[in-house]
């Protein structure tokens, strides 16, 4: 058996050592690649399973009143603010003494107060990113085109079509192709 027969023959003992090896390592540390795969079913299984529940709609007048209550906290923070700045300009008095009562409140009543707006917001945060539509993958052995270098459009990458409930980015899309 000549060198290279001698190489080629030890491949498999190679190969199996490296197997060996990244199967001790794993025993010691994870495989993040792995966890990465585990944390992303876990994450979609979540998901199907709270989207069960939103199969039913029961749109009756109780769910609309309780939806248009869930919209009222964000206007009325805003508004409020900005009535407070009004009422500090149109009656410095009144707003100076109302100020004074506010200081008298005990800290762990602003600590609740801070924690209830936090988990509200955090809440609306939260289910705003799980209902986003994430754009659909891009295939890799589907090339992105090169730019025509006589062409006007901007450098960069190029809006997707993924723009279905966007009037306005569609139209901008559209502008960009030509």
């Amino acid at each position: 058996m000549g060198v290279m027969g001698r190489i080629l023959g030890a491949a498999p003992t190679v190969t199996a050592l490296g197997h060996a090896a990244t199967g001790m390592a794993e025993i010691f540390t994870q495989n993040a690649t792995r966890r990465m795969e585990l944390d992303d079913e876990a994450h979609a299984r979540a998901l199907t399973q709270h989207g069960q529940e939103f199969l039913i709609q029961r749109e009756g007048r109780f769910d609309a009143f309780v939806n248009g209550l869930n919209r009222l906290p964000r206007p009325l923070l805003a508004l409020g603010t900005m009535g407070l700045f009004i009422y500090a300009m149109v009656e410095p008095a009144g707003f100076g003494l109302r100020m004074q009562g506010l200081q008298m409140v005990p800290e762990p009543l602003w600590w609740l107060l801070g924690a209830i707006v936090g988990f509200y917001f955090g809440a609306r945060e939260a289910h705003y990113l799980r209902n986003r539509v994430w754009p659909a993958p891009r295939q890799p052995d589907t090339p992105e085109p090169l730019p025509d270098p006589a062409s006007p459009q901007m450098p960069g990458p190029r809006p997707s079509d993924d723009f279905v409930d966007n009037a306005a980015l569609r139209d901008w899309a559209a502008t960009l192709r030509g």
